[in-house]
């Protein structure tokens, strides 16, 4: 499953692609340009604008809640998604690039000392250059789950 984003929607972007899923944000005005990327990539348009609501052969979501937790909440049941934990942490939060293993000695001079002499495993942006490892974000993400998912 893939997405398109509108602007208005970029912390759930973020949250889409920590869910591990492939995620643009559209930073266009144009409605046909939204409709034809959406088209062209097959992803699903999700917008708070109910003036870009449904098409014809397009699969669109109109969000309603403002707040991102339930925004994300919103979305997870109207397309009825069940986070998979193998999924999670698979792409790039900043450019949605997927993101490759590292060993542990390639990351040394890219992460903290204290990130590099308590963390195993790393991934890594190929596209930015942007370093992962499983940090206390992880809980987070889960107790955020957890919350909204009941």
């Amino acid at each position: 499953m893939k997405f398109i984003l509108t602007k208005e929607l970029g912390r759930l972007v973020t949250w889409l692609r920590i869910l591990g899923y492939d995620t643009q944000c559209f930073l266009g005005d144009k409605r046909a340009s939204l409709m034809l990327r959406a088209l062209q990539d097959g992803r699903i348009i999700v917008t708070r604008t109910r003036q870009r609501a449904p098409s014809r052969g397009l699969r669109t979501v109109v969000i309603k809640n403002e707040r991102v937790k339930e925004q994300l909440a919103e979305l997870l049941k109207t397309l009825s998604i069940e986070p998979v934990s193998g999924m999670m942490f698979t792409r790039c939060t900043l450019c949605n690039t997927a993101l490759k293993p590292k060993v542990k000695a390639e990351v040394k001079a890219l992460v903290p000392e204290y990130v590099f002499q308590t963390q195993e495993k790393f991934f890594i942006c190929e596209k930015c250059s942007r370093v992962y490892w499983q940090g206390t974000h992880w809980g987070n993400v889960n107790s955020v789950l957890k919350e909204i998912l009941g």
